[in-house]
């Protein structure tokens, strides 16, 4: 449960800074849904089970894998930043 503890810190830290942003938070992800999983008693908060704390904590690090790292992350440095363009509608919009 240690290395659980200190794997989620450096996750933690990975996220902070912005690196490796979708990687770190499918790892969060997936550790969470294993302690939400596991039968060993988690005390998280005020409540005596924490299954729930870790389910939000699992659909947090879902979302922000899907959503990817900002703009002055560490992602943005090394890799670039990319800007989306959307090109104006080609339909006439009184028809």
């Amino acid at each position: 449960m240690v290395s659980a503890c200190l794997v989620l810190v450096g996750c933690g830290a990975c996220l902070l800074i912005g690196f490796l942003t979708p990687v770190v938070s499918i790892g969060v992800a997936i550790l969470s849904l294993a302690a939400t999983l596991s039968k060993v008693p988690i005390v998280a908060g005020s409540s005596p089970d924490g299954g729930l704390a870790f389910f939000e904590l699992m659909v947090m690090a879902a979302a922000i894998a899907l959503l990817g790292p900002g703009a002055f992350s560490l992602d943005a440095r090394l890799f670039g930043y990319h800007e989306i363009v959307i090109p104006p509608s080609s339909r006439n919009p009184e028809s």
